[in-house]
């Protein structure tokens, strides 16, 4: 198998020389914006430019594997090792200038992630674990928040670009908002994720993630002590990722549950 360790060393030296682009780019000007699923979905030249970087990187470094990415899609053999690729994960951010944005990338062997890194360009912060190795941010080992009472929680989340989708997640939100502490939408799910594995957050969730948008926050959020999963014991996914330390996931799985936070568009 793959050293996980290894996987990361690669992914850590790619993604701060992308970052790099990234934060440049923006010091530049945003060029190149256009939309994707919705008006509203935008994608811009350095979402782009990031991606074939990290790609080309890869290819130098270790040929024989796959690669996912949200621009280009899926590239490569795909022998035991997939990467899987946010080059701008928080693009709207990106785009009025608002330092919360990241480029994401893990490392999946035989379908399992085993690596990430999550850095943000902006401020130069960045969040990495390796499966069973802990997750780590600026040298201070993970752990997420000691908070257990869900009418205390700091949750975090995100909306989709579709607008019936963002109806039905106002009315989860509505029903929610009653049982926490607050409310946060800061527009990257990555750095998200990360910040409910350093206690910034105490919980998360979100309807309509891809790979891209969780496999590296997620397992840093894992290797930090919580319980990331769908509703139902489904795994997170596209239906709904659910990032809580053990006492806050249950409570609120299941007011998420009640309020069919995974149905609607």
């Amino acid at each position: 198998m793959p050293d996980a360790a290894d996987l990361l060393a690669i992914a850590v030296e790619i993604v701060r020389d992308a970052g790099e682009t990234a934060r440049r780019m923006r010091v530049e000007g945003v060029s190149g914006v256009a939309t994707k699923s919705t008006d509203t979905d935008v994608v811009t030249a350095a979402d782009r430019a990031v991606e074939r970087q990290v790609v080309d990187a890869l290819r130098v470094r270790r040929p024989e594997d796959a690669v996912l990415g949200e621009e280009y899609g899926a590239s490569g053999t795909h022998g035991r090792v997939r990467w899987i690729l946010d080059p701008i994960d928080g693009t709207v951010n990106y785009l009025y200038d608002l330092p919360q944005y990241a480029v994401s990338l893990a490392a999946e062997v035989d379908g399992r992630v085993v690596a990430g890194v999550v850095r943000n360009p902006a401020t130069g912060a960045e969040w990495t674990a390796t499966l069973g190795g802990g997750a780590f941010h600026g040298g201070t080992r993970l752990h997420g928040s000691p908070q257990t009472e869900l009418a205390q929680a700091l949750v975090g989340t995100g909306f989709g670009y579709d607008p019936a989708r963002r109806v039905h997640q106002a009315g989860v939100l509505h029903g929610l908002l009653g049982h926490v502490r607050d409310i946060r939408r800061f527009g990257s799910a990555a750095l998200d994720l990360c910040a409910a594995a350093g206690g910034q957050l105490d919980a998360y969730y979100e309807k309509g993630l891809n790979p891209w948008d969780h496999a590296a926050g997620g397992l840093v959020a894992t290797e930090a002590g919580l319980v990331v999963a769908g509703l139902g014991g489904a795994p997170p996914g596209l239906d709904m990722v659910v990032a809580a330390p053990p006492a806050l996931f249950k409570p609120l799985h299941d007011r998420l549950a009640e309020l069919d936070a995974a149905g609607g568009p």
